[in-house]
């Protein structure tokens, strides 16, 4: 097993490594960060899907669906393994420090690890749940963000683009220099053009959470009350056009239209339900592309401290309404809302009050760059409070293992 004292190295807000006991320790930190059941969790607990596991809000409702509803069930995740020259992604390390949790806690969580836009891996999952699980699935959550999707059947590959619609779109936006020092800078977009709006929606749309329920409930593996949930987002107002009105907001929309049809199809069907839920505003691996994003939450950071909910949170709060906790409250559009105390007019006025006075000279007084900038290396296993970076650390963590 190769050791290796490990330091952050990175192009822009891209790790070339992963430190496998920060990744330890965030998940640690995750699982004492959400909130105890309020009532001791008797019997195996329901069975769950999570499909993108390993990272950003996937990984919370992962992390929180074992302590806060003692789901079991199978968790799906696509993850780089260690090689000689580098370490594994932190995702793989994260989903190792998750499979130690869950077996701890005497959870029967299943790891996988593959893609999956495949049948083969639809199938794979159905086979378990037939096999290990007593043929019935109650829950599934769906947390996919990929710049690429291949069509399982017809063999055809689309890829993403963050990209506005009708128009260039020029931003701030934050980055850092290779000492650490924040730079405000202008960035302009060019317009979706040709298939661009197609292809985003193909990859991030509700095609594949569809695909899913088809492959599933074909196999008769849908529990009565079923219910399904796909993550997604909306933001704020000084990130729409490149956001919510442009590409990847086409394929948000695909998503929640395809949330309608699911419900109407398992209300009939199972009695269940399909809802998006949509998140507040996180630092994730996802985000960081996203031109004008990390610039937002640094200074949404500024604003709320404290106050600004984080990801364990926000999911535990989802499975509190999904396993009837607390009440269901869904928006006029069908959505639970877990980002509401991000979008209050008055919080939203205050950012944007700093938006407009962002500069590189200003930055430091109003955004909480301190935060922002361990929040990144953190998604990566670096900045964790506790962990000694001096000391060489094993980095081939082999996946978790599961007895058939």
């Amino acid at each position: 097993m190769s050791e290796r004292a490990l330091v952050p190295r990175h192009r822009g807000f891209l790790f070339l490594d992963s430190h496998p006991v920060g990744c330890q320790q965030v998940v640690a930190d995750m699982w004492q960060a959400c909130p105890a059941p309020d009532s001791v969790l008797e019997g195996d607990g329901p069975v769950a899907l999570v499909i993108g596991s390993s990272a950003g809000y996937g990984l919370a409702a992962t992390v929180a669906g074992l302590k806060r509803a003692g789901i079991r069930g199978i968790a799906v995740s696509f993850e780089k393994a260690p090689t000689m020259r580098r370490t594994a992604t932190a995702g793989w390390y994260r989903t190792a420090a998750t499979a130690e949790i869950a077996s701890t806690a005497g959870r029967d969580l299943v790891f996988l690890n593959g893609d999956a836009f495949s049948d083969t891996m639809k199938s794979q999952v159905a086979d378990l749940i037939e096999q290990r699980f007593g043929g019935r699935l109650d829950y599934l959550i769906y947390s996919v963000a990929a710049p690429r999707r291949t069509h399982p059947e017809t063999g055809t590959t689309y890829a993403s683009v963050l990209k506005p619609i009708g128009q260039a779109n020029r931003t701030k936006t934050l980055v850092f220099d290779d000492q650490g020092d924040p730079e405000v800078r202008e960035v302009e977009t060019g317009p979706a053009e040709g298939d661009d709006i197609e292809q985003t929606v193909a990859v991030m749309g509700g095609a594949d959470w569809e695909r899913w329920i088809d492959h599933l409930d074909g196999r008769g593996l849908l529990a009565d009350g079923f219910t399904t949930a796909a993550l997604s987002y909306i933001g704020s107002p000084l990130t729409e056009a490149i956001y919510r009105r442009g590409t990847i907001g086409e394929a948000k929309a695909h998503l929640e239209a395809t949330a309608h049809t699911l419900n109407e199809r398992l209300d009939k069907t199972v009695g269940g339900r399909a809802v998006t839920s949509v998140n507040g505003a996180a630092v994730t691996q996802s985000s960081t592309a996203i031109p004008g994003i990390a610039l937002y939450t640094g200074l949404l950071r500024g604003v709320l401290g404290e106050n600004l909910v984080p990801p364990i949170r926000q999911l535990a709060a989802l499975w509190d309404q999904l396993t009837g906790t607390t009440p269901l409250s869904l928006d006029d559009e069908g959505r639970i809302r877990l980002d509401t105390w991000e979008l209050t007019d008055d919080v939203q006025a205050v950012v944007a009050e700093r938006w407009e006075a962002a500069t590189t000279a200003t930055i430091a007084d109003l955004a909480d760059l301190d935060w922002f900038h361990a929040e990144v290396q953190r998604l990566y296993g670096f900045s964790v409070p506790g962990v000694d970076y001096s000391v060489a650390v094993a980095t081939d963590i082999p996946w978790p293992d599961y007895t058939p």
